[in-house]
């Protein structure tokens, strides 16, 4: 017999036999000395073959449990979903910086920007679940844009919860040719010169923040979409007012802008003359969206833990304090940097905003 009839040979058992099955005769693929056979199933003892079929279907969780325990194995990414520059994008440059030490591989900070945040959002949403893609996400992206957007992810369940890690609240900045001398003033002129006022806002926090301050104060002004921060058309006396971030009280000290009230429950340091609203008779105006970090569901609870251990260390720097701190920011305290509170607080924010902006007919712009 040839060579190539004898590569062409098939071995064979004789055929298993049931009585309550037809008579059949399973082949499989082997190999001996590189050359292709067919050997039968039943050639495998029983307890081998089950031995192997088990480990096989166990395959996948131990390398999911290897991959977690040697995380991280490269360098990270972290999608910031607004433009560099921001204060969201300065937020996350700091906390990389530092995490960074932390994991021992560096954290990238990738700016995907686009309609409101909602673009790099989901991005992590639809990111393998193995903690090399986190999202730096705030109140906007993770609460409001539900109710402003039809959103291709559910930010209830597309993602899981790292950690929180900040708040910070916002001002009532207004022209500094504005006549009024504080928010009684400035609301009783807003009446007297009704829809004559103006105030401009990004889609989001100070979107709802200008139609709610219309709804307790019974004022009415025009509001005016931008794609950047108004506030510099407020120094320009171009606008009236509009609410912002303490990342501009540099305007305010150097006279181009009015602070009229902060919506924190507290005064500002940076800025203590400015009254908060509760203090003038307006509580329901107490507002200070979060900042935290997500990864994408699923990711493994072990990886979710060293980015929150990552995170909690970076907080506790004090030179990462003291930046945070000088930008307005207002940090977790340590016991409520969980994914739990995180988790809690988009479900709250959920809750309580999503039916006032439905209330107020607030649509994205």
């Amino acid at each position: 017999m040839s060579n190539r009839k004898r590569l062409k040979t098939k071995v064979e058992t004789p055929p298993i036999v049931s009585k309550s099955r037809p008579t059949q005769r399973r082949l499989v693929r082997a190999s001996l000395h590189g050359h292709p056979l067919r050997v039968n199933a039943a050639d495998l003892p029983r307890r081998r073959f089950l031995h192997l079929a088990a480990s096989a279907a166990a395959f996948p969780a131990v390398s999911r449990d290897a991959s977690a325990q040697s995380y991280p194995a490269r360098p990270i990414t972290m999608i910031v979903p607004f433009a560099p520059g921001s204060p969201i994008d300065v937020l996350g440059r700091i906390l990389a910086e530092r995490m960074s030490k932390r994991l021992l591989q560096p954290i990238v900070v990738e700016n995907v920007t686009g309609a409101e945040g909602t673009i790099g959002t989901g991005r992590v949403a639809r990111a393998r679940p193995d903690g090399y893609v986190i999202d730096l996400g705030g109140f906007s992206a993770h609460v409001l844009n539900a109710a402003l957007f039809s959103l291709p992810y559910d930010v209830q369940n597309d993602f899981v919860p790292i950690s929180p890690l900040v708040t910070v609240p916002y001002i009532l900045f207004a022209r500094n040719t504005m006549p009024a001398r504080d928010l009684k003033e400035l609301i009783a002129w807003l009446k007297a010169n009704s829809n004559k006022g103006s105030a401009g806002f990004n889609v989001g926090s100070g979107q709802i923040l200008a139609a709610f301050f219309q709804k307790e104060t019974g004022t009415q002004f025009t509001l005016v979409p931008y794609r950047g921060n108004p506030i510099q058309d407020v120094a320009a006396g171009q606008i009236d007012l509009t609410f912002s971030q303490p990342t501009w009280l540099p305007l305010l000290r150097a006279g181009s802008v009015k602070a009229y009230a902060v919506t924190s429950k507290a005064r500002l340091a940076q800025a203590p003359d400015v009254p908060t609203f509760a203090e003038i008779g307006l509580p329901t105006l107490s507002y200070s969206p979060w900042t935290g970090l997500f990864a994408p569901k699923a990711t493994p609870k072990d990886i979710v833990g060293k980015l929150n251990a990552a995170a909690a260390e970076a907080l506790a720097d004090e030179g990462v304090r003291s930046r945070l701190v000088d930008l307005g920011h207002e940090i977790f305290p340590r016991d409520q940097q969980t994914p739990e509170t995180l988790g809690a607080l988009v479900k709250d924010g959920a809750e309580k905003w999503w039916p006032i902006i439905k209330e107020l007919g607030i649509k994205a712009q």
